[in-house]
C-alpha cells in the first residue's frame, strides 16, 4: 500500500482555496518500504541536547517569513498541537523540552524560517527541514500563496555538496509525502538520496522530449519510473526547472491540482537536482503523483533512499 495511516489524533483535512489567501525528523518513511530505501517514522533524533542558538519565546513571525494567519488555522495546524515534530521544532526554536516519553532532538540547524534534523535511520544520507511555522503539510493552503518561505530551495542549500546539511550519496532527492502517507503532522522535507538508476531514466526522458519544460505542461508528462523500494514502476508527472526560484507548491496548485479536480493533500512531489559526471548541472526535475494517476503513488519513499 502507498499511504500509511496517520497515528496523530488530527482530522483529515481537504485542500480548499481560501477567499484572498490563494493567489494566481524522525524520519516519515512509507510503511510498505522495504529494502534500502526504507526507513520509519520516529520521534527520536537523539538525546544530544540542542546547541543551537534560542531565539525568542515569541512564536516565529516579526523580522523573517511570515506564518500560516488566523483564519488558516484549522488547517494548516494550531501552536498548541500535540505533534512529536512540531514539539521537536519548539525545541530548536524556543528551547520548549519535548513531553516524555519523546527524546530531545539533534538539532542540526536553526535558523528564523526552519531548522534540520536527523532523520532515522541516521545516516548521511537521511534529515528533515522542518518550518519554523506551524504547518502541518502540503495541505496547508498558506504554502501556495506569496508570502510562504521557499522551503524547497532551502532544503537544496543544505543538501547540496558544500551545503550545511551535506547528503553524502551520488545523487541527491528532495521529497515530501501526501497527508495520508505520512505519519507526523509537521511539514517536513526529506533530505535523501536517490538510486543512480532513476537519474538515468529521467535523463533518458528529457532527451526523448518526455519531460515538461514548462509548468503548463507539467500535468500531461506522465511517465514510469521503477520504484527503489521494489515495488515496480510507479507513474510520476515530471516537470524540468532551471532553478527552485519559483513555489514548487504553488506550481502544483495551479497546474496539475485544481484543473483536474484534485486537492493538494493527497499529492506527494520529489525534487531531483540533475546531475553530470562532473557534479550538479544546473537544473532540477520536479516529480509530483498522487492515487488518481494509473500506477500512481502518493509517497516520496518509493524513490528517496535513507538507510
Amino acid at each position: 500500500m502507498d499511504e500509511h495511516k496517520n497515528v496523530n489524533a488530527l482530522p483529515r483535512r481537504q485542500f480548499i482555496a481560501l477567499s484572498g489567501a490563494v493567489g494566481a525528523a524522525t524520519l516519515l518513511t512509507g510503511a510498505g518500504a522495504t529494502g534500502s530505501a526504507a526507513a520509519t517514522d520516529d520521534p527520536g533524533h537523539g538525546e544530544s541536547p540542542c546547541t543551537c542558538p534560542v531565539p525568542p519565546t515569541s512564536p516565529p513571525g516579526a523580522g523573517q517569513s511570515p506564518c500560516p494567519p488566523s483564519q488558516m488555522q484549522a488547517l494548516c495546524g494550531s501552536l498548541t498541537d500535540n505533534d512529536p515534530l512540531w514539539h521537536d521544532v519548539q525545541y530548536c526554536t524556543r528551547g520548549i523540552v519535548p513531553p516524555a516519553p519523546q527524546p530531545k532532538p539533534d538539532c542540526l540547524k536553526t535558523t528564523p524560517n526552519y531548522v534540520v534534523l536527523h532523520g532515522k535511520p541516521e545516516t548521511q544520507h537521511n534529515y528533515l527541514l522542518l518550518p519554523s511555522c506551524r504547518i502541518t503539510g502540503i495541505e496547508c493552503p498558506f504554502l501556495v500563496t506569496s508570502g510562504v518561505a521557499n522551503y524547497w530551495n532551502d532544503a537544496w542549500e543544505n543538501a547540496r555538496s558544500g551545503g550545511s546539511v551535506p547528503v553524502q550519496y551520488p545523487n541527491i532527492g528532495l521529497g515530501i509525502n501526501s497527508e495520508g502517507a505520512r505519519r507526523f503532522d509537521q511539514l517536513h522535507i526529506h533530505l535523501a538520496g536517490v538510486r543512480a538508476g532513476v537519474q538515468r531514466r529521467l535523463q533518458e526522458l528529457q532527451s526523448m522530449s518526455r519531460v515538461a519544460t514548462h509548468p503548463a505542461q507539467w500535468a500531461a508528462n506522465q511517465e514510469l519510473i521503477t520504484s527503489a523500494d521494489g515495488a515496480g514502476d510507479r507513474t510520476y508527472r515530471i516537470l524540468l526547472l532551471p532553478n527552485l526560484a519559483q513555489n514548487l507548491f504553488a506550481l502544483l496548485n495551479q497546474y496539475v491540482v485544481r484543473p483536474n479536480g484534485l486537492t493538494m493533500a493527497g499529492q506527494m512531489m520529489i525534487v531531483v537536482p540533475k546531475m553530470s559526471a562532473t557534479g550538479f548541472a544546473g537544473s532540477f526535475y520536479v516529480l509530483n503523483s498522487d492515487s488518481s494517476l494509473p500506477s500512481g503513488t502518493n509517497t516520496c519513499d518509493r524513490l528517496l533512499v535513507y538507510r
